[in-house]
């Protein structure tokens, strides 16, 4: 079964990505209108200590498509994806960096791969425009989660992907667990499609974090999502009299 044309909501966590984020929206405008989808660009400020705040701002006062949320401090990119979540208005749901390493030129082909009739699309990073380190550190990562959790998903870690938000709404939430998506909404019963999609260097601003740090904090999330898998438990209502 296919999806019908539905509206979009693209949700874009920022942590310092000020220099980023006027291009950012420009592309995803270039993206998105010419499509025949209502659709709105959902911002959620980590709590940004340089001027992102004030740039989302100024893109909102110019922009009818822009919205935007700001956290009073830094609560991580897990934490900034699901306030996204909540406050989206419609009823899929893009997820993309700020960091212009994800290329929004990709999303009109996300969502011809989702209105297929699946209910999430995932990009993977076929050409990874990234250190040397970064790319050996995310290929061992990626094969471990994959192994652990029994998946066989090529990239959990591109943040360009779409979703059902209804699915979104259900599942569990814990810092990290931006990298498990494609295993906690199959626990809500998903399908799950990947296609390549492009990858960039970044030209401003800063990785938020180091292959040491991301190593230790997975390891710990790792478990806590196989005993998730272990122990989920799902119902269908027959019938109910009101």
């Amino acid at each position: 079964m296919t999806n019908t044309i539905q509206s979009v909501s693209i949700v874009v966590p920022v942590y310092n990505e000020e220099d980023n984020l006027p291009r950012l929206f420009d592309e995803i405008a270039g993206a998105m209108r010419p499509l025949d989808r209502e659709w709105e660009a959902l911002f959620v400020d980590d709590g940004s200590t340089d001027g992102s705040l004030d740039v989302l701002k100024r893109l909102a006062a110019g922009n009818s498509e822009v919205r935007y949320v700001a956290f009073t401090r830094n609560r991580g990119q897990s934490a900034a994806f699901c306030a996204g979540f909540d406050q989206a208005a419609h009823p899929v749901v893009v997820t993309i960096d700020a960091d212009l390493q994800n290329d929004p030129a990709d999303i009109p082909a996300l969502l011809a791969l989702f209105d297929k009739g699946h209910d999430m699309a995932i990009g993977w990073r076929r050409k990874r425009q990234d250190t040397l380190s970064k790319r050996y550190a995310s290929k061992i990562a990626n094969a471990i989660r994959n192994r652990i959790t029994r998946e066989s998903v090529r990239d959990t870690g591109c943040s360009l992907k779409v979703m059902r938000r209804d699915m979104l709404l259900r599942i569990p939430r814990f810092k990290g667990m931006h990298r498990y998506l494609p295993t906690l909404m199959k626990l809500e019963g998903a399908t799950v499609a990947e296609m390549p999609v492009n990858h960039r260097e970044r030209h401003m601003g800063v990785s938020k974090y180091g292959n040491w740090e991301r190593a230790i904090a997975g390891v710990r999330d790792l478990l806590g999502v196989r005993w998730l898998q272990d122990r989920h438990f799902g119902y269908e209502i027959r019938e109910k009299n009101r």
